[in-house]
């Protein structure tokens, strides 16, 4: 069994109405990263100093050393930048989500108080803000429940939310198990909130951004002033706002870390950013909490087929009728790769007209052959398929008059033995009068064209019975 578990497709090419409040047409949520007092530093017991996200070019880590130039930047973060913030969003009045580190929170405890006066939403950003990559699963597994505890302990209330940011592959899997969090932000694969599938459960989950983010005044290519950083994200909110007035509002995250953008002339930037959006109506500037309770509220997960994850007789059980009275295309199609993109009317169809099409010429022929005449006599006797039965009568087949009944015959008997197989089209695409000109058109063709023409339709036949089926 080959399984694929990235998710390719997500909402796929029509997105929900996220339907946010007030009408909005978009949704910007700023995101507030407290690292500064939870970075690597061996006064936390880590074996190096730290190299990540600050004004320092080419920093690496000192292994056994305070790197004092290091942990002064990261001190500025709390010092200075915090508040320079606070001031600009609370002057502002809009919230914020801080993603806090809860051994920084700890640390930090007037800033923690400030959050909590400004009613921002206090979600946590892990234990430590060291790498996750290397852990073993026991190892990040106690780390996770060591840092919802002494959130819980540091601000009072457990976090609601949670985004590591220097995760590994089972981040996402080990924090949704725990079951304590309302949404999980460890990913960047979208511009809405979606339910993610962990084992038994539903896991709510609000994709954050390393691109509307501070964190590229610390990375090259990145922005080296504070205008850059506004015209990137102005362009993204006129995109996203018009996207919105068309009838299809996203969410616009911006990431930020108080040692970069809390620096003043970066902090220019986002105050322009800033004043701009709020010349617009219909922005909502949400915590990320007021998204995710609006999500679960509005677009709660649904119980759906996921036919990636059935078990071989299941799949052949409910997809091996598609084709006609050809089960072996679901059976070779099980063994494909499948994944999450599969987990629809679109993804299962590619799969099974794969087999269909990388199948024998005689195999291919005797799909063709298993499909009945239209209005013929198996039709007559009510010995259709049940699908075969349903989609004859969309088309009025099953009420033809006598001159009609004798014209379908006439050619099918005409097609058969010019072709070798029936003719073939989907009907729920034409009415009766369509098909009848179809037939007449197609019979003259040569026996390979019209080969070719009748798998073309029982691809298409295909397709629509997994419209009606998923």
């Amino acid at each position: 069994m080959q399984r694929y578990p990235r998710n390719m497709i997500g909402h796929g090419p029509d997105r929900p109405d996220a339907q946010w409040p007030g009408g909005a047409k978009v949704a910007v949520q700023f995101v507030l990263n407290y690292e500064e007092g939870g970075e690597n530093c061996i006064l936390h017991g880590d074996a190096a100093s730290e190299a990540f996200l600050s004004d320092i070019a080419g920093a690496a880590q000192w292994p056994g050393q305070r790197h004092w130039n290091m942990e002064s930047i990261y001190e500025y973060g709390a010092r200075a930048g915090f508040w320079r913030l606070h001031r600009l969003f609370t002057g502002a009045g809009i919230p914020v989500t801080i993603y806090g580190v809860a051994t920084a929170l700890a640390r930090s405890p007037e800033q923690v108080d400030a959050m909590k006066d400004a009613g921002w939403e206090i979600a946590s950003h892990g234990l430590k803000w060291v790498e996750h990559k290397d852990m073993p699963e026991p190892e990040e597994r106690a780390a996770i429940a060591e840092a919802i505890r002494l959130h819980t302990e540091v601000v009072g209330d457990p976090p609601r939310g949670w985004y590591t940011g220097r995760c590994s592959a089972n981040t996402v899997r080990l924090v949704a198990e725990t079951g304590a969090l309302d949404y999980i932000s460890d990913t960047y694969d979208d511009d809405l909130p979606y339910w993610l599938r962990v084992d038994d459960r539903d896991q709510l989950i609000i994709p954050y951004t390393l691109e509307a983010n501070d964190m590229r005044f610390a990375t090259a290519p990145g922005y080296i002033e504070g205008e850059q950083f506004f015209t990137y994200l102005k362009d993204a909110f006129d995109m996203l706002y018009a996207e919105g007035q068309a009838g299809k509002p996203a969410m616009m995250s911006i990431g930020l870390h108080c040692r970069l953008i809390g620096r003043p002339g970066k902090a220019a930037g986002l105050k322009r950013f800033i004043d701009y959006i709020q010349g617009f109506d219909g922005v909502w500037c949400p915590r990320r909490i007021d998204i995710a309770d609006h999500w679960a509220a509005t677009h709660p997960p649904v119980d759906k087929p996921r036919p990636s994850l059935m078990d071989r007789e299941t799949f052949v059980g409910t997809f091996g009728g598609v084709f006609e009275h050809s089960p072996w295309i679901a059976e070779r199609a099980w063994d494909l790769e499948l994944g999450p993109a599969h987990d629809s009317a679109a993804g299962v169809h590619n799969a099974l007209a794969r087999m269909f099409r990388s199948a024998s010429h005689a195999e291919r022929l005797g799909v063709l052959t298993a499909h009945p005449d239209l209005a013929g006599k198996l039709a007559e006797a009510k010995r259709l398929t049940a699908d075969s039965t349903a989609e004859q009568a969309s088309a009025g087949l099953d009420a033809l008059t006598d001159a009609e009944r004798a014209r379908f015959t006439s050619l099918n008997t005409e097609y058969v033995d010019k072709h070798g197989f029936p003719f073939i089209i989907a009907v729920r695409d034409h009415d009766k009068a369509g098909i009848l000109a179809a037939f007449e058109r197609r019979i003259a063709n040569d026996t390979n064209t019209e080969f070719a023409e009748a798998c073309r339709q029982v691809e298409r036949i295909a397709r629509l019975r997994l419209e009606t089926l998923i």
